[in-house]
This record gives structure tokens, C-alpha cells and sequence, in this order.
């Protein structure tokens, strides 16, 4: 007896017989059984996944002896003939060599004749997309009112090249691929029956290579057994069809994330120098990334993916050290090399390049993360209030060292400021001191004419944080101090800034600031001012300076107010200030600029005509 290849010695014959298509066998199952079977179907779906054996079974259930029966015996004359190809009343046609309008003329005109022998006169055509359009057209009026005993069955792997005419008079069934388990279950059941030892490793191979198609699958041990007879390992399987194996194609994916260049490009020369196929190696390797998105995403569907448990735990651990925005543009990089090194000269060259810039891609930081590390950033310093925390049944004082100037002391301090904070360093220090008790009148008083004669230090210092709050501080004035409430009073002119600047955000900046200035705790108060109140600024020589600090620390502030004096446009005139002040005031006002320097939490250094 002649040698009969495994494809077609294990080819189903019952739609049980059919791997992964459940869908489209339980549907003609039930359709045969309630006796409502179409006059024509069209079966869609990749190489290999069942197209024309769900036709050839499909003809058996309709012209069996026994039936129709969605379980044809496979044993009456009509089904051996319909298996061994031979039936009269089931032609099959090959679209891709048939294809012309003289051929469907000739079928037009036989569709009228009665069947020979069985109760349905079935055609196949394999490949339709191939017809032409002339003979696409002959036959629409034939596929759309075909005689009682006439059934068409079409089969194609590109259903967009079928006329839109021929899909609306056909019912579809799309076919799917094969799920990897299913394809590794069945090659083991083959090996068992014609006795060939085979490890899991290779059936792997085998089905990864298969890409979803049982018959290439099927075909592809068959070629295994004529290389190494009965017994196949992984090797094998590597060495004859140039597949990569899933370690090495694990080290290249470890060292693109790494962003080991060296390592990809030796990676790539080793797999290069064994012959193995590149294009093929570059899909591998956008399905290992497109893995690891899910995983990224939805780790629950790594359970459902087709992995072993020890591929399907290094996913996840792969996945907890990689950014979903790094793996994307690695996907983007890998699909454009897909598609250019089809007609590259140099596959490797190209290969090589690509690697680089998957490897540059996979270390560079993402907006994305950059924007999540100002946030939690932001957040840090949030939570460096300045005001009184309870730790260890103790009283003690949070409180932030600004990197911009040396602290000010107020009058009623009793020990020195921290040192400022060196660039670069975090900020939030916290130094524990017994909170300051309440402040006498007199001191109170001090602390107002103190915060008065540097208030525009405060604002700069505030604005360092919120810089839309500096522009509304401009326009007020600290009123008075009483106990830990420190009062801030509004211009009638600028009485709207007072419900503006009253955020929590803006309390927390500037009561942070009132902390570090008074040395401790504060609470902030906004008031507006009588309209008779009128702003009288003190006199330069009336500038109040706290008795405890050095002549060193003085002479330091009194540097400082120079230089935010000479750096605000004061030095000239009071007038000039002032111009200078609102012109800032109605910029600030502006939408644009708000939003503006709301957005990159700015502030204005100058303004030009």
C-alpha cells in the first residue's frame, strides 16, 4: 500500500474530527439537524485550519445514505466516494486555476442537470477570491436563486478580494487559528500512534511554527520523522525549520529591555551565523512584546495565553520591570522592521539597527513617567505642611528649608534657623522643637511690622511654590498677628483676589512660608480692607530686624532685599515700582498667561513691549 502523509491520513472526518472551530461545527450541526441548510455557505480563515475538510464533511452529512446527519457513517458508497474524491454529485473547483467566465458558464449550465445518484448536487470551490470579476458576475444570478438540489460551499483566505455581492448572498463562517494547546495535543496523539518519541519541547517548536495551521503542523512532523526517524528532541526541530528557540528569543528580549546593545547584537550575529530566518525571528519578537502588553495591561489574560507555566511566570516578572509606554514604541520599531526588511537587501544590517534603537527606546524615560515622577514630587512637598504633627506622644514641628535663601528668624526665636537645604537635596527636613507658646501682644505686633517689612521677600518665596499666588499677594498686606492667625488684608481694588487665592493648595504654600518665617506653626486669614484703609508703606529706616540674629545674618538680608529690589525695577522711583507692579498684576490676570503658567507652574521674570 502506498505511503499516505499524516495531513491527509489524519484529515477529519466528522465535525467532532475538526480542531478549535467549535463555533462553526455546532452551527451546521444544528442547522442540518432543524433541517435549515442554506444553499450556500462561504468558509473563511488562514491556511490550514479546516476550510475544505468542513466542506468535504458538510457534503457527507448532506448526501449520506443515512441522512442528512450532522454524523455521516463513512462507510456507504456516497461518503467513500466523497472522501476518496471520486463522487459525481460533489465537484470541487480550484478557484486559482479556474477562474474565468468560459468555466463558470459551464457550471452555470450544469447546475441544471439532477444529481446522479445522491439527494444534493454539491460545489466546492477552493480559493474564490481568485474568480475574476467577469466571472464573479456570471455567477450571481446562479448563486442567488441555485436550483432546489444545488448547494455551494466557498472557501477563501482573503474574503476582502470577494465582491460584496457574492458575500451578501452567502452565509460566513470564520474559521480561526488553532490554539497552540490544541495543535501540541494532537501532534502528541499522531506520535503515539505511529510510535515516535517526542519531548514537549519540540512539540512546541512545532506548533509555534505551525502559526495556527494543523496541517502545517501535520506536515511538519512528517518531515521530522523522514530527518531523525522515531525519536525528535528541539534541536531538531530548530535545526530543519530555522525556528528560534525560546530561551535564546528570551536572552534577546532580556537585553532590549535591558538596554544591553552589545548583547542584542551578539544575540542577532549567533542566530544569523545557525541560519535562522529573521524575518521570521523579528514576528517572534513583536509576539513576545505584544505578550508582555498584556501582561503590562491585563495580567489576568496571561492565564489564557498559549505558554507554558514557566514562560507564562518569566512574562510576569518581565512585566513588573518595564513601563507599558517603552514596550510600545519597542512594538513600533519591531512592525516598521517587519515591513521594510520584506525587500531588504541586508536583513541582518537591518536587523542590527533596529535592535540599537530598540535597546536606546526600551532605557529612554516616557512622558508618561516623567510626568508620574513631578507628580508624586509635587505630592512630597504637599506633605511638608509646616504645621504641628503628633509622633511618639510628642508635639513636634514639621517644617520645609528652602533651597532659594537663608531662613529668617523671627523676633521671638530662641534657637538658629536650619542651614538652607544644598541643590539637589531634598527639601522636607524635620526638626524636632516643643511648639512656641502663644505670643504675647507685644510680640504679635513685632511679628506684623516683621512679616510687613519683608513681605516682598514672602512673596517671592511663595511664588516658588504657587506662582499664580505671588501675583494676588502683591496687591495685600499682613494686617495682624493674633496667636497662631496671621491675618492677610486685600486692597478694596483687588477685593476679588481674596476668594481667588482662598484654594487649599494656595493655604498649604502659604502657610508653609509663614512657618518658616515665624518659626512656627500658622494659620492664614483673608480679609478685605476698608476702602479709608489706605496701604502707607513704612519708611526704609523703620524696617524691623530680629535682635537675635547676627551681624553676619543681616548683612546677608540686607544683600538679598538689594538684590530683589534691583531685580524688580525698584531702584528708580516708588512710581516706577508701582507702574511696574500692576503692569505684573494685569499679565497675571490674563487667561492665556494663567493657564500658561498654571501648566508649567511658572512665573514671569520680564516683560518687553
Amino acid at each position: 500500500m502506498a505511503y499516505e502523509v499524516l495531513a491527509r491520513k489524519w484529515r477529519p472526518q466528522q465535525f467532532s474530527d475538526v480542531l478549535g472551530q467549535e463555533h462553526v461545527s455546532r452551527t451546521l450541526t444544528n442547522a442540518i439537524e432543524a433541517k435549515r441548510v442554506a444553499h450556500a455557505y462561504l468558509f473563511v480563515g488562514p491556511r490550514g485550519t479546516g476550510k475544505t475538510s468542513t466542506a468535504r464533511i458538510m457534503a457527507k452529512a448532506l448526501n449520506c445514505e443515512k441522512g442528512p446527519t450532522p454524523t455521516p457513517c463513512d462507510a456507504c458508497t456516497t461518503c467513500r466516494e466523497i472522501m476518496a474524491g471520486g463522487s459525481l454529485d460533489v465537484i470541487e473547483i480550484d478557484g486559482a486555476s479556474n477562474n474565468g467566465v468560459e468555466q463558470v458558464r459551464d457550471l452555470r449550465e450544469s447546475v441544471h442537470y439532477a444529481p446522479a445518484r445522491a439527494p444534493h448536487k454539491i460545489y466546492i470551490i477552493d480559493e474564490v477570491h481568485m474568480l475574476s470579476t467577469q466571472a464573479f458576475n456570471a455567477l450571481l444570478k446562479t448563486l442567488e436563486e441555485p436550483p432546489k438540489h444545488v448547494k455551494f460551499i466557498f472557501a477563501t483566505t482573503e474574503p476582502q478580494k470577494v465582491p460584496a455581492t457574492i458575500l451578501s448572498r452567502c452565509q460566513r463562517f470564520d474559521l480561526r487559528r488553532i490554539p497552540l494547546r490544541e495543535i501540541v495535543a494532537q501532534l502528541r496523539r499522531i506520535a503515539e500512534d505511529e510510535q515516535v518519541e517526542i519531548d514537549e519541547a519540540a512539540l512546541l517548536a512545532i506548533a509555534r511554527g505551525a502559526e495556527g495551521g494543523m496541517r502545517d503542523a501535520e506536515s511538519a512532523l512528517d518531515q521530522l520523522i523522514s530527518f531523525r526517524g522515531k525519536r525528535i528532541d528541539e534541536s531538531d526541530v530548530l535545526a530543519v525549520f530555522g525556528i528560534v528557540s525560546w530561551s535564546a528569543l528570551e536572552e534577546l528580549v532580556d537585553a532590549i529591555l535591558r538596554g544591553d546593545v552589545a548583547a542584542a547584537i551578539r544575540a542577532a550575529s549567533e542566530m544569523d551565523e545557525q541560519g535562522k530566518d529573521l524575518q521570521r525571528l523579528v514576528v517572534e519578537l513583536i509576539g513576545q512584546f505584544r505578550n508582555l502588553l498584556i501582561a503590562l495591561h491585563a495580567p489576568e489574560a496571561v492565564e489564557k495565553m498559549d505558554l507554558t507555566e514557566a514562560q507564562a511566570e518569566g512574562l510576569r516578572v518581565r512585566s513588573k520591570e518595564i513601563s507599558a509606554g517603552r514596550v510600545l514604541r519597542v512594538v513600533d520599531i519591531l512592525t516598521d522592521l517587519d515591513s521594510r526588511m520584506r525587500q531588504a537587501l541586508s536583513r541582518r544590517t537591518l536587523l542590527e539597527t533596529a535592535l540599537i534603537r530598540c535597546a536606546r527606546a526600551a532605557s529612554m524615560v516616557t512622558i508618561d513617567e516623567l510626568i508620574r515622577q513631578v507628580a508624586e514630587l509635587r505630592a512630597a512637598l504637599a506633605e511638608g505642611s509646616g504645621m504641628p504633627a503628633i509622633q511618639g506622644g510628642r508635639t513636634t514641628q514639621a517644617r520645609v528649608v528652602e533651597p532659594q535663601a537663608a531662613d529668617v528668624e523671627p523676633p521671638h526665636a530662641t534657637e538658629p534657623s536650619a542651614p538652607a537645604a544644598a541643590p539637589g537635596t531634598p527639601p522636607l527636613q524635620v526638626a524636632e522643637r516643643p511648639v512656641a507658646p502663644t505670643p504675647t501682644s507685644r510680640n504679635n505686633e513685632e511679628e506684623t511690622r516683621y512679616l510687613l517689612s519683608h513681605w516682598r521677600e514672602f512673596t517671592e518665596r511663595v511664588g516658588a511654590y504657587a506662582s499664580l499666588v505671588k501675583g494676588y499677594l502683591l496687591d495685600a498686606r499682613p494686617v495682624s498677628v493674633v496667636g497662631d492667625v496671621v491675618t492677610i488684608g486685600f486692597d478694596p481694588e483687588f477685593g476679588e483676589n481674596a476668594s481667588k487665592i482662598d484654594t487649599l493648595r494656595n493655604r498649604n504654600a502659604i502657610q508653609k512660608m509663614l512657618g518658616t518665617m515665624l518659626n512656627r506653626g500658622a494659620r492664614v486669614d483673608f480679609v478685605v480692607l476698608e476702602q479709608t484703609a489706605g496701604h502707607v508703606p513704612l519708611p526704609a529706616d523703620h524696617i524691623v530686624t530680629p535682635p537675635e540674629r547676627s551681624r553676619a545674618e543681616r548683612s546677608a538680608a540686607d544683600m538679598s532685599g538689594a538684590r530683589a529690589a534691583e531685580g524688580s525695577g525698584q531702584a528708580s522711583s516708588e512710581y516706577k515700582g508701582e507702574k511696574e507692579s500692576r503692569t505684573l498684576q494685569e499679565w497675571l490676570h490674563e487667561p492665556a498667561v494663567s493657564r500658561v503658567i498654571d501648566a508649567f507652574n511658572g512665573d514671569i521674570e520680564d516683560i518687553r513691549d
